[in-house]
């Protein structure tokens, strides 16, 4: 298993879904500088991050829209991890869990180097192009 293990000022875990993402972001302290529930679209993330652009790191659980998310990042020049579904269950699989939860869990896995990554993404890169090539 491989952990994403930058060090950043500001790291966002993000719980995504298909209309909306609850959005948690830390300082390197641990603190808790922004937590919100926004709708999911480009302009509603750019304004809720515009502050703490510099130094700052997303993370995303892997699942069917994320895309969108990592092209945005890539086009503002921010650093995007996404994180493996089932190592992320085996390594928060709390009892109590909810949107909240989850985007508070992701951003403190992130900050505590504990963030596991997929084991391929060139196959992930693969099956978006052939999704991408038949639109």
């Amino acid at each position: 298993m491989r952990f994403y293990r930058q060090p950043h000022a500001f790291h966002a875990g993000i719980d995504l879904h298909a209309r909306s993402m609850y959005t948690h972001i830390l300082d390197a302290a641990g603190a808790t500088v922004f937590e919100r529930d926004l709708p999911a679209n480009p302009d509603a993330f750019r304004n809720a991050t515009a502050p703490f652009r510099a130094g700052l790191v997303v993370g995303v659980e892997c699942m069917f829209a994320w895309y969108w998310l990592a092209d945005l990042c890539e086009d503002e020049s921010i650093p995007f991890t996404l994180g493996h579904a089932l190592y992320m269950k085996a390594i928060h699989g709390g009892k109590s869990k909810n949107d909240r939860i989850d985007a508070a869990k992701i951003a403190g896995l992130l900050r505590g180097g504990m963030f596991p990554m997929p084991t391929c993404r060139a196959g992930f890169e693969l099956s978006r192009c052939v999704t991408d090539c038949r639109s």
